[in-house]
């Protein structure tokens, strides 16, 4: 089946009605209600339904298109990917911080601060969006403190996947796909920040340099968050792809 995204109308718009979404989730097979009535005979797998500020009518996703975008960002390398709402994802003023003091790639990278888009337009961004995807990588990475090849290497290989599904999006419809990958850009050794980019189809600024509180955000979706202590460790890195 071709992918695409709906819009529910008729029953379903009746019951969203006044803003209030219904959301649905067959994996408990249970209904949570907004201030409206629903009978679980009526449930389908439609993840998270926020209404859109102009007419109301919930913006949703066909489950097997979340199954095969799922299946698209494993192929490219990611351990899980999940759709969530845009209200969902967490943005602060500390985030910026840490990149400007204690960051050596502050105001060295296009895809870092200042170049990136401070938090009031990442505010702003996020408001014209209803839904994201979020995707997690999972590592072990002796080399991540140190500015080694292999460090790069696997800086680049998990920069690429993200942009390399935005674009797989964009051509299945989603034409406001945009990615904001994890960690920050190695594509150069060297970034020729504030010269022209050398891969500017590439250039994308980092989850982290839009000052989106990763922690946070993880958090509200139920999942833990717990530092590494130790190059030892495994640890997780995050990616976002905006939506629609």
């Amino acid at each position: 089946m071709r992918p695409t995204l709906t819009t529910r109308i008729g029953r379903e718009e009746a019951l969203s009605r006044k803003g209030m979404a219904l959301v649905l989730d067959k994996n408990r097979r249970d209904v949570k209600r907004c201030g409206t009535a629903a009978r679980e005979e009526d449930s389908v797998e439609v993840h998270d339904m926020p209404c859109r500020p102009d007419d109301n009518i919930p913006i949703t996703m066909e489950p097997e298109v979340i199954e095969e975008i799922k299946g698209m960002a494993k192929d490219l390398g990611f351990d899980e990917a999940r759709v969530l709402r845009t209200a969902e994802i967490v943005t602060a003023r500390w985030v910026g911080l840490k990149c400007r003091y204690g960051c050596a790639n502050y105001n060295t990278s296009w895809c870092c601060p200042p170049a990136s888009p401070n938090l009031d337009a990442t505010r702003e961004l996020l408001s014209e969006y209803s839904l994201a995807l979020l995707l997690l990588g999972r590592s072990n990475n002796k080399h991540f403190y140190r500015n080694s090849t292999e460090k790069r290497r696997r800086q680049i290989r998990q920069w690429k996947a993200t942009i390399a599904l935005e674009r797989k999006l964009f051509l299945m419809g989603y034409y406001k796909a945009f990615g904001l990958p994890s960690d920050t850009c190695a594509l150069c050794k060297k970034c020729s920040y504030p010269e022209r980019c050398k891969f500017p189809n590439e250039k994308r600024p980092s989850v982290e340099a839009c000052s989106i509180d990763v922690f946070q955000t993880v958090r509200r979706l139920g999942r833990l968050v717990e530092l590494a202590g130790s190059v030892k460790d495994s640890y997780n890195s995050y990616s976002m792809i905006l939506l629609v």
